[in-house]
């Protein structure tokens, strides 16, 4: 047996809203939509299945409900800037090697944007 992909599934009270901010904001591509459940992945992205448990965030912060690797964390901070959403913790170089944000998703979630 052999895990192929893990899929996280955030529970929202209206699709359209994660179709807006991950798609719109974060440019998501959308691969599978029911209406009742929308699928996001990384447009033309291949990446091993991964799961984290963690005590803290990292630096004191609090744990993200997901983590986005982008390949520019300063441009994706720009643009979660010009669109008003809630910065929960600032743009940092973290001694491990990240430059990263967390930011505030329309249902609460925060969302650990980070580059390599």
């Amino acid at each position: 047996m052999a895990v192929r992909r893990i899929v996280p599934n955030l529970q929202v009270s209206d699709p359209e809203d994660a179709r807006r901010f991950y798609a719109d904001l974060l440019g998501l591509e959308i691969v599978m939509d029911h209406g009742w459940i929308v699928t996001f992945a990384a447009k033309g992205g291949s990446a091993m299945p991964q799961v984290s448990f963690a005590t803290e965030g990292g630096s004191g912060t609090p744990v993200p409900t997901l983590s986005i690797e982008v390949d520019d964390a300063d441009e994706s901070y720009r643009r979660a800037k010009a669109a008003g959403v809630e910065i929960v913790y600032d743009i940092t170089d973290e001694p491990w090697g990240v430059r990263r944000f967390y930011l505030r998703d329309p249902f609460g979630n925060i969302v650990n944007i980070l580059s390599h």
